[in-house]
């Protein structure tokens, strides 16, 4: 005899509770999954493209995932492949994508039951990376308000200087909006064909677009301490974390590096600030150093840089933005605590100390795991793609590079690519999102609690 439907729901209920217990990025990729899923379905009508024609299967899903994801990666081009339906999908999965699916879930968790449950919170505090489950709620506030004021400053700005620029009302709002939600998302998709390239010199919005991506590429927790600090008034200095205070000094030092080697190494290139004025080579200057974080907009061709550009800004883009942000990467407090311990071991320390704190030995191995697990996905991901293609290396891993951080930056061998490669770049981009440490936290079939330790032993090391 079946069992009631209550009865069966009530299991499906507790199954999915006991999974997202024990395995929350399991769920979360799982879910994550599903909204690519809906989105390709979104982009495969006839009505989704300019002409009429349904969009093959491979270029639906490719475009979908880098939505998504928030990578800005394309195989054709945003603004004149897709129809006004297409786009809207495109800067609706970018909100998705930005938010994060377990966020949405617990919004609408709350918005039934009027709070937050157990399950709800270990998800979404999986993938904000909160630092405990009573700060979730705040976090979620936070991460819509913040990001809703932060896109629509940046379209409001943007707004009146494109009417300026003799765009109508409706085509302005569009535009203002569209490059408010990509830009603090760190999606770098673009309505135009054109792009952000005859906007080069343009401060009025170069400079919008630049802060709405550094912004968005600093994380929620570090959005959510600064307020906190703030509220605070006087005692301001004591509430800022350690976790904020590395995010900001390492994301402004490899803002200012960036910037000086790229400017450096492009000045005189005529194909791409060579032939610019010198304030658009400062602001262009100063944009490319900001897009590697995972923005993924550009006022030049980047497939014109020198050869070391491209493995500068192949550096910049792996190390990424904050943790908890909409950029992608191995994170800079992976950086930061990587060199933090070479610089401890460097001066002999045995503890890694840094502003009055000592950063924990977990901490460290952590960090090892995912430059190891990052630089292993782009190492197997090159291989893959120049068996599967005939270009070279630099073009390849400059491509992989930017998949795997969701950054969007491109030499412009994407739409050439094969279907395989396409395919391949859309689990890159894929992996990229969900976080080296939650697909392993995903693919774990068990945590190992070991009651017997053996004896140690040291290794000859170097």
């Amino acid at each position: 005899m079946a069992r009631p439907l209550h009865d069966r729901t009530r299991t499906l209920r507790e199954w999915v509770d006991r999974t997202a217990r024990h395995y929350p990025a399991r769920v979360a990729m799982t879910v994550f999954a599903a909204v690519v899923s809906i989105f390709t379905l979104l982009l495969l009508p006839p009505w989704a493209t300019a002409s009429g024609r349904p969009a093959p299967f491979v270029d639906a899903l490719f475009t979908a995932t880098s939505a998504v994801c928030v990578t800005g990666l394309v195989v054709e081009d945003t603004g004149t492949y897709w129809s006004e339906y297409g786009r809207v999908v495109i800067l609706l999965g970018i909100k998705v994508g930005g938010l994060g699916v377990m966020t949405i879930a617990s919004l609408v968790g709350l918005a039934v039951s009027r709070r937050i449950g157990l399950t709800q919170k270990l998800l979404t505090a999986s993938e904000t990376k909160s630092t405990g489950l009573g700060q979730v709620g705040d976090l979620i506030r936070l991460i819509v308000v913040v990001s809703l004021s932060i896109e629509l400053a940046v379209a409001f700005i943007l707004l009146p200087r494109f009417l300026a620029l003799g765009e109508s009302l409706g085509q302005s709002a569009w535009h203002a909006l569209f490059y408010g939600v990509s830009a603090f998302n760190n999606a770098g998709f673009v309505p135009t064909a054109e792009g952000l390239v005859p906007y080069a010199s343009d401060w009025f919005v170069v400079v919008p677009i630049a802060l709405g991506v550094f912004i968005g590429s600093l994380g929620f927790p570090v959005m959510l301490n600064l307020l906190q600090a703030r509220r605070a008034g006087k005692r301001w200095r004591r509430l800022i974390t350690l976790h904020t205070k590395l995010t900001l000094t390492t994301s402004a030092g490899l803002f200012v590096a960036g910037g000086l080697v790229i400017g450096a190494m492009e000045w005189g290139n005529p194909a791409t600030l060579g032939a610019q004025d010198l304030h658009t080579k400062v602001l262009s200057t100063i944009f490319a150093s900001v897009m590697p974080r995972s923005g993924g907009f550009s006022t030049f061709d980047v497939g014109q840089m020198h050869g070391e550009t491209w493995l500068v800004t192949d550096a910049l883009m792996f190390v990424g933005g904050g943790s908890a942000s909409t950029a992608g990467g191995i994170k800079v407090t992976t950086l930061a605590v990587m060199l933090l311990a070479i610089l401890a071991e460097a001066r002999g320390d045995r503890d890694i100390d840094v502003y009055g704190r000592r950063i924990p030995r977990d901490s460290l191995r952590l960090s090892i795991a995912v430059v190891f697990i990052g630089a292993t996905m782009v190492l197997v991901s090159c291989v893959a793609l120049v068996r599967m293609t005939e270009f070279s290396l630099a073009p390849i891993l400059f491509e992989v590079i930017s998949a795997f951080a969701t950054v969007g930056l491109s030499t412009g061998i994407t739409p050439d690519l094969p279907v395989g490669a396409k395919f391949w770049l859309c689990g890159l981009m894929f992996l990229g999102r969900i976080g080296t440490i939650s697909v392993l936290g995903a693919l774990a079939l068990r945590d190992r609690r070991r009651v017997i330790r053996f004896p140690e032993e040291r290794p000859i090391i170097g």
